[in-house]
């Protein structure tokens, strides 16, 4: 072993140690920050399926239970998303009083601390229920619940911290908000200039060692109504009070929005939408030390922190309200389709509608089979941090294909802004999802391969540790065991991957899985070939991989595949295997597997060593990529699950809240009962050439009953058709009352003639 280390290690480790690059402690923190979990089978190449299946599948508690359908249900029914939007601007005062009586913004926190305990997936289903009936009462609801001071200060609070401030955010005593991005610093967030310095000072009448701050943030959700500000800052030492170091890094401190020097802004509004959100702004603001989240001991631990609390957070809120965006898309959307006639026939016929009802009803499938797993392991405990990565990402990026969809099945009705339109609101919301905690577009093309690279490769982060040890002897024996466990690991990978791409997969491993079994082998052959790309990347590119975002973009999106295909298919599996869900599943199969394809023919096709391209192309892929998405039969066979009432449809899209009020969505579900209903009475009234309902009873096609049962059903289609108007005067304060209108033209028009 040691002439192996010395002869034939050695030379790999000292290039190794010289080609690869400095990491910022940014960058070490956030690899460090959460765990792996089965994005670390899929990375081996060699996914153990029966470890996924044998996961519990997340559920509800009989409390959690009670709650979701008790006091959600009630705060659904308060909720007026028009209004809210168009006439309050926020959520009204006894809604606010509600969900602080209610403990909404305590569900995370422990019972002992007076919140309600709740588990990550329990928060997730409070929050995707809210969501479906208002997107500002959701935002509220669910930031106290994700990233900010409850979630910090249960997982790095000191007793004395949890004791003082966990009661007050549960009840709402206190409201809380977290401040992290400024003007200077959005995506990258490490280049903010907000600061602490470490000083003496006066509070509350005492001298003590606290932090002088300075700062701006902006975007802050529930910044303008917050009572207690977490705050993210680099904090600096120059006069050497706690240690030896000037700077000291990003901290986290609570600040009590009433101190000295703390000024709120004004509100922002993003997108038209009105949960409440803002700047503010620090001049001077002296605190404690104690006041730092976790206290003097955790000083320079803030990005670690945040990037722990982010692994859990960004798992749960906007993939929850993702998922809901996607089954209300897919509930609606099925419904108005299925009403809808035009040139004599229901729209729902059309293949041109069929398309899009089919994408939306697979993506509602997908993406809470996703959510449903990614819970499961929350759950558990786990903090997944790739994965979550890859929720946040793809839950946001699919809800806004879906929103789109149902927007163009609609049409004007969607279009026309009013109390009727149940999706207007839901579509202007779409791009605060995609731009908030993370960007997409930095998530896809830098986090999702280039941190799952190297935290969920077998080897990858051992031979990085190994290169950065100080000790080199130690460093060297290190590497050693872990270079060469992963050059078997390549070989063996080869191989497999060679193998299964040849036989189409037909030999790869697979659960007996019923008629789901041929996926699992196909997922199995595509696992082999990304770990395979993934180490001939890493080792051709080195360090010079993470610059080359299009190619770390198309290993993230192949990640990302594997993880929700594996996540649809356990939800196959959890949920009996359902024989009416085959098409959704076979939908996300077809559609993700195309997508695998296609990104692996762009990746072999721009690998800078081409050599290592064309070897990989003839092992992987020599036939180029082959599979084309979903057939005919299943685009038909999909569309089919939301356009009929059915244990299939309410699978598709559980626990919406509904209200029952002379509303939009309220209108609609009537008239697609009533539609269904009469379908056969109306099939009759079609074959007899007849329109009049009354004629047809008059010549015996259908009876009288039939006849009202039609006309309840015309009527309740033309309500829900119609779309709201408005007095000018209601719209601008231009006019006074609707006469105004002509005269104001009027008078302008006589102006420009005497001109």
């Amino acid at each position: 072993m040691s002439f192996r280390r010395d002869t034939i290690t050695k030379p790999f480790f000292s290039w190794a140690r010289g080609v690869l690059p400095a990491m910022s402690d940014t960058e070490r923190e956030a690899l460090e920050a959460g765990d792996v979990w089965w994005d670390a089978d899929l990375f081996t190449g060699n996914p153990d399926w029966s470890k996924l299946l044998a996961f519990a599948p997340a559920r509800l508690t009989d409390e959690e239970h009670a709650f979701l359908h008790g006091p959600v249900d009630e705060l659904c029914a308060m909720l007026d998303e028009w209004k809210i939007n168009w006439e309050w601007r926020d959520l009204p005062p006894e809604v606010w009083d509600f969900v602080k009586r209610n403990k909404f913004f305590g569900m995370i926190i422990p019972k002992e601390f007076g919140g309600l305990g709740f588990s990550p997936y329990a928060h997730s289903e409070v929050v995707r229920k809210i969501s479906s009936r208002s997107l500002t009462a959701a935002v509220t609801v669910m930031v106290p619940n994700s990233l900010g001071p409850g979630e910090l200060l249960m997982r790095f609070g000191t007793n004395e911290q949890q004791e003082r401030w966990l009661p007050r955010l549960a009840d709402g005593r206190d409201i809380p908000c977290f401040g992290l991005t400024s003007p200077e610093a959005g995506s990258d967030a490490a280049s903010m200039i907000d600061t602490g310095i470490i000083c003496k000072g006066d509070f509350e009448g005492r001298e003590v060692l606290g932090l002088k701050l300075n700062w701006h943030k902006r975007y802050i959700t529930l910044g303008p109504v917050a009572t207690l500000l977490g705050l993210a800052f680099k904090a600096y030492d120059p006069d050497h009070l706690v240690g030896q170091e000037d700077d000291l890094g990003i901290t986290v401190a609570l600040i009590p929005t009433h101190l000295p020097g703390v000024s709120i802004g004004q509100r922002h509004l993003p997108a038209m939408q009105v949960f409440q959100n803002g700047p503010n702004w620090g001049r001077d603001v002296f605190i404690p030390l104690d006041y730092i989240i976790g206290g003097q001991e955790r000083i320079g631990q803030g990005w670690k922190m945040l990037m722990t609390a982010l692994a859990a957070g960004r798992g749960i809120s906007l993939p929850s309200l993702s998922a809901a965006g996607a089954a209300y898309a897919a509930r609606t959307s099925g419904a108005y389709a299925r009403i809808r006639e035009q040139f004599g026939i229901s729209i729902s016929k059309f293949e041109g509608i069929e398309e899009p009802l089919a994408r939306i009803a697979a993506t509602a499938y997908l993406l809470d089979a996703a959510r449903r797993l990614t819970c499961a392991a929350l759950n558990e405990g786990r903090h997944p941090a790739v994965i979550s990565g890859i929720m946040k990402l793809h839950a946001t990026e699919r809800m806004r294909i879906a929103i789109d969809d149902a927007m163009d099945i609609h049409g004007g009705k969607a279009v026309i802004d009013g109390p009727q339109n149940y999706l207007g609101g839901l579509y202007r919301s779409v791009p605060v999802g995609i731009t908030v905690e993370g960007a997409n577009i930095l998530t896809r093309n830098l986090i999702v391969f280039g941190q799952g690279a190297i935290r969920a490769h077998p080897y990858l982060l051992q031979e990085m540790n190994a290169l950065g040890e100080t000790d080199r002897e130690k460093g060297l024996t290190d590497f050693d065991t872990a270079f060469w466990k992963h050059v078997g690991h390549s070989f063996a990978t080869m191989f497999r991957a060679w193998g299964r791409s040849w036989t189409g997969g037909l030999f790869a491993p697979a659960p007996d899985a019923g008629e789901a079994t041929g996926f699992y082998r196909q997922l199995s052959r595509y696992s082999s070939a990304f770990a395979l790309c993934a180490d001939m990347a890493l080792l051709t590119l080195g360090g010079a991989l993470k610059r080359k975002e299009m190619l770390s973009a198309r290993f993230g999106d192949i990640l990302s595949e594997l993880y929700l295909l594996s996540a649809a298919l356990k939800r196959w599996q959890d949920e009996g295997r359902q024989k009416d869900d085959l098409p959704a599943l076979e939908w996300c199969m077809a559609s993700g597997f195309k997508t695998i394809e296609n990104r692996f023919a762009e990746i072999l096709a721009n690998l800078p060593n081409r050599f290592v391209g064309v070897i990989l192309k003839f092992l992987i892929q020599p036939f180029g990529a082959r599979v084309v998405g979903p057939s005919d039969r299943v685009v038909h066979q999909c569309a089919q699950l939301v356009l009929s009432p059915s244990a299939a449809r309410d699978r598709l899209t559980p626990d919406l809240a509904f209200v029952e009020d002379d509303r939009g969505v309220a209108r609609l579900e009537k008239a697609f009962r009533l539609v269904v209903e009469a379908e056969d009475a109306a099939k009759r009234l079609h074959a007899a050439r007849l329109h009049d309902w009354q004629d047809a009873v008059k010549k015996g096609v259908i009876t009288q009953a039939e006849g009202e049962q039609l006309a309840a059903a015309h009527e309740a289609v033309a309500k829900v058709i119609e779309v709201d108007d408005f007095a000018p005067e209601a719209l601008s304060p231009i006019y006074k009352k609707s006469a105004d209108v002509h005269q104001f033209f009027q008078e302008l028009g006589e102006q420009r003639a005497a001109s």
